[in-house]
């Protein structure tokens, strides 16, 4: 069973800045999530949103404040600071932030430490520590409706460094089908078609002509859901663990019981050290 450092150990720094990614390979992960969203002039950087309003200090940043609007965004409307506002150079200028303080207080003390990672960075990183990379194309219908597609950067950064291959430690994800199809066309790398309950049913034979694993909410995993995805020759990677959650390790137990390939966990280290004790168990 793999583990995917959810945005990086998230539980421990603020999410998608090298410092989550670095702590989370320290503790023994094998592949750390970007989330990507690109900016004005088409970089892609690590951000869960392209919102920024909760997870940088643009909102205490003068210089910005005529920046901030109003968009509708995959039928939602959000009200703040958008990255398709901003150069890559400006946005480098703002400074991470905990996004659930009230949850993470602990993570509050890291504000203001680290800058916004560019998806090269991240990619540099996994390299010299020799663990994979796990992206999601955010919102890449909206991305691609304003001519800033995410597929395309993301697949030339990927041949750029050699990452362009069924075997390369790398997982392509997202929500949008359409997306992951054009990531098949462009590229070799295997991807990752994600699911939650609050979605429509997916037929797993229709997602095993594009994807080479299916990434569903937790809640949707049973036996007989994983036996059926492996049938359909998909691997299972289900999300999210969260320390916040009621008795993780008996969780994380029970998943891998239930057959999942892997596991997206804000605290990689407990994911890891349940993996251990479930194979020398064995």
């Amino acid at each position: 069973m793999i583990v995917i450092a959810h945005r990086g150990a998230s539980a421990y720094r603020p999410e998608h800045t090298l410092a989550a990614y670095e702590l989370a390979i320290e503790m023994g992960a094998d592949f750390i999530e970007p989330d990507l969203v690109a900016t004005r002039d088409g970089e892609l950087v690590a951000r869960h949103e392209n919102d920024v309003t909760q997870t940088t200090d643009v909102a205490s940043r003068p210089e910005f404040a005529d920046r901030r609007a109003t968009r509708t965004i995959d039928g939602r409307e959000h009200d703040g600071w958008f990255t398709e506002d901003f150069t890559l150079a400006e946005l480098r200028t703002l400074r991470a932030t905990e996004r659930i303080p009230d949850v993470r207080p602990a993570n509050g003390a890291f504000d203001g430490r680290f800058t916004v990672p560019t998806l090269q960075e991240v990619i540099d990183l996994a390299r010299r520590a020799d663990v994979g990379i796990y992206p999601e194309t955010k919102h890449p219908a909206y991305f691609r409706s304003l001519g800033l597609a995410l597929e395309e950067p993301l697949a030339a950064a990927l041949r750029r460094n050699h990452l362009d291959r069924p075997d390369a430690p790398v997982f392509l994800q997202s929500f949008d089908p359409d997306s992951l199809r054009r990531l098949a066309a462009l590229v070799g790398a295997p991807r990752v078609q994600l699911t939650a309950p609050s979605l429509p049913a997916l037929e797993l034979e229709d997602v095993a002509g594009y994807a080479q694993a299916i990434g569903p909410e937790k809640r949707q995993v049973s036996a007989t859901f994983a036996g059926e995805a492996h049938r359909a020759g998909l691997l299972v990677h289900a999300w999210v663990f969260r320390p916040e959650d009621a008795d993780t390790e008996a969780e994380l137990r029970r998943f891998m019981e239930l057959g999942v390939d892997g596991v997206f966990a804000d605290h990689p280290d407990t994911a890891v050290a349940v993996r251990e004790a479930w194979a020398r168990g064995r």
